[in-house]
């Protein structure tokens, strides 16, 4: 009988140590949470809540980055600080239009560089030949005079900021033809998806 019994407080010590192991108990221990012969002591819901509370920031909380050159050249190109967008119906209409006149402003001045950096990649160009643009670089080797077709450009300074609606695809920085500059949410933010004649 005595055997019978030592072989089961064995078995019952060996499975608390194991789950002691396996939890990590030790190491996460608050204050006011020792224990006596494996039996937890009960804590007060408060410190519950504020422990959750404090572990919840400590998660939030982001070590500031070194600035590096690849950093600092980043910082040189227009950032959007705006909040990120989960998708285009997202978007409410003053940051779309604020970002429609940065296309027109670009177009306008024929700026191809200005139009790069507004523009996720790969991006669809719908010139002869051309359909999808893979970097800013094969972007810029097209040329002003290629991509800013006096079409596109006649359509895209006749848009009408003041009645943008999203859809699916976004929005069209056009005067109701075909030619447009197209541009929606990616990655969060906005950025050109399409330009197309």
């Amino acid at each position: 009988m005595r055997k019978k019994m030592r072989r089961v407080i064995v078995m019952v010590l060996g499975f608390a140590l194991t789950g002691a192991v396996l939890t990590g108990c030790g190491e996460s221990r608050q204050p006011g949470q020792e224990t006596q012969q494996g039996i937890p002591v009960s804590i007060p819901e408060e410190t519950q809540q504020e422990t959750v509370t404090e572990a919840s920031e400590a998660e939030t909380v982001k070590e500031p980055i070194e600035a590096s050159e690849d950093t600092a050249q980043t910082a040189e190109k227009p950032v959007q600080t705006a909040e990120k967008y989960e998708d285009n119906f997202a978007v409410d209409s003053e940051a779309a239009k604020a970002f429609a006149e940065k296309i027109k402003d670009a177009a306008a001045r024929k700026d191809l560089e200005a139009l790069a950096e507004l523009t996720a990649f790969p991006v669809y160009v719908g010139l002869p030949g051309v359909d999808v643009v893979e970097t800013k670089e094969d972007f810029l080797k097209l040329g002003a005079e290629a991509v800013f077709t006096d079409d596109l450009l006649e359509s895209v300074e006749k848009t009408d900021l003041d009645h943008f609606e999203p859809c699916m695809a976004g929005f069209s920085v056009s005067d109701g033809r075909i030619t447009s500059i197209n541009f929606g949410v990616a990655d969060g933010v906005l950025a050109i998806n399409g330009i197309n004649y």
